[in-house]
């Protein structure tokens, strides 16, 4: 693509807003509803979508979110985390959105809060035991596979929850626990336990897991998500239009 990812230790920050509903003097037009945070969720929800297939399209979204577990599980996710964060939506748009996603985690054994912090590009490879903490730290373009955790440690020198860079695979069954940073481009090996630092350009294995080579996760990322910094829109994607 045209434009490397700029290196992140989490996702790009999400644009504020102060008011969901601008305020309108008597005699003009009915308040409009500010659409700039629902554009940002629908940019990632597409930047998942095109990890998938390659593509962006409205069939590609409804066969993916129709036959794939791990896309609908990350579309309501986003959407849920989206209406919890509106007095009004929470009350009104959020109860039936997290119902869905309780529904999704409780059918495919994907718990994923919606409030995690998920950069774009996030592709979650077959479904069943995919366990990760609401306070650990997802990067842009990252891979995570069956029985594969991410978990709080909640006393020593590593409390707290996982931090995960750019392009980072966890294959079957890996586990990071506690306050830990996984370089971008780092690569976990299946049922590794992960219980320090790695080092970006890594892949690790074992229990504990410890350097294997400096492949990383070469290989194992494909359709990656790139970001135009000077536009702030992913290459490939169409802009958003929810207007």
């Amino acid at each position: 693509m045209g434009w490397a990812l700029k290196p992140l230790t989490q996702p790009p920050p999400q644009p504020q807003q102060s008011n969901e509903i601008a305020a309108s003097p008597a005699g003009t037009s009915p308040p409009k509803i500010n659409t700039a945070r629902l554009r940002v969720v629908w940019q990632l929800i597409l930047s998942d979508l095109y990890r998938y297939e390659g593509r962006v399209s409205a069939g590609s979204f409804l066969k993916h979110y129709a036959f794939t577990p791990g896309f609908k599980y990350s579309t309501l996710m986003r959407l849920c985390g989206y209406a919890r964060q509106s007095k009004v939506k929470k009350w009104l748009l959020f109860p039936i959105l997290k119902a869905l996603l309780l529904h999704c985690r409780y059918k495919y054994g994907i718990a994923i809060p919606e409030y995690t912090q998920v950069g774009p590009g996030f592709f979650i490879n077959r479904f069943g035991n995919i366990m990760v903490n609401g306070d650990a730290i997802i990067g842009a373009n990252c891979n995570i596979t069956h029985g594969a955790m991410l978990g709080q440690m909640n006393r020593g020198p590593r409390k707290g929850s996982p931090v995960l860079g750019d392009e980072v695979f966890l294959a079957a069954g890996s586990k990071v626990i506690g306050n830990i940073m996984l370089g971008n481009r780092v690569a976990v090996g299946a049922n590794a336990v992960v219980t320090k630092d790695i080092e970006q350009g890594t892949a690790v294995g074992g229990i504990p897991a410890k350097p294997l080579s400096k492949a990383g996760s070469d290989g194992y990322i494909n359709r990656r998500i790139d970001r135009n910094h000077e536009t702030g829109r992913f290459v490939g994607i169409p802009d958003a239009d929810v207007s």
